[in-house]
């Protein structure tokens, strides 16, 4: 069983996916982390964010493993473990660049169908994954919320790994991105065919699990 819910930064799909996961018991598989990891691949080979073929080079070089369980995805490159090295504004910035490549987005989703193919069921979110990673994908889900609460959603999981970091400096950089995904030239941010749309603004995290796993459990039932 494949579950992908896709969505603009902060609309809270990588915390339901992490937590309808956990209640469905298969694996989460956190596809902005593998982006991250080639970001923090590229800042310490000194490669520039926008030259393609370098940060492309980068990608297909680079070992990065998941160990992809309930509620939480490890992240490591080359053999070392980067959960919170990934997780910095600036790493945020250089991914939201290097995203639109389509070298490295060709890379990464090889892999990410392989981990599909590896494991039969998860729970998979990002931008791409109903539309282009998994458009068979047995349920699709698409998740939304204003800028405004996006952007506190993310400066409130941000701020832990970067003290210094300034709200106005998050929803900046969330107005940003979703303008650059939604026009980027490769896999752009939309709604996947068959998705089904959810807007996450006033609900709280438990409300939109519980939403996502009703809808499962309906569906499920009526095949």
């Amino acid at each position: 069983m494949i579950i992908t819910i896709d969505g603009p930064a902060g609309s809270g799909k990588s915390t339901a996916a992490r937590q309808l996961a956990d209640r469905l018991g298969v694996a989460y598989l956190d596809t902005g982390a593998m982006y991250r990891a080639v970001a923090l691949a590229a800042v310490r080979a000194g490669v520039d964010p926008a030259d393609a073929d370098a940060v492309t080079a980068v990608a297909r070089r680079s070992d990065i493993r998941l160990i992809c369980g309930p509620r939480a995805a490890r992240v490591f490159l080359d053999g070392v473990e980067v959960s919170d090295q990934i997780r910095s504004a600036d790493i945020s910035e250089r991914t939201s660049l290097l995203s639109r490549i389509a070298g490295v987005r060709a890379e990464l989703v090889a892999r990410q169908r392989q981990i599909g193919k590896d494991l039969g069921s998860l729970v998979t979110e990002g931008r791409d994954q109903g539309s282009v990673v998994f458009p068979d994908a047995d349920f699709k889900f698409f998740l939304d919320a204003s800028p405004e609460v996006r952007a506190r959603r993310r400066f409130d999981e941000m701020r832990a790994h970067d003290p210094g970091l300034r709200f106005e400096q998050v929803l900046s950089q969330i107005v940003s991105r979703d303008g650059a995904d939604s026009t980027r030239a490769v896999a752009p941010l939309l709604v996947p065919e068959g998705a089904t749309r959810l807007d996450t603004s006033d609900m709280t995290i438990a409300a939109v699990v519980d939403w996502l796993a009703q809808r499962i459990g309906k569906k499920g039932a009526s095949r």
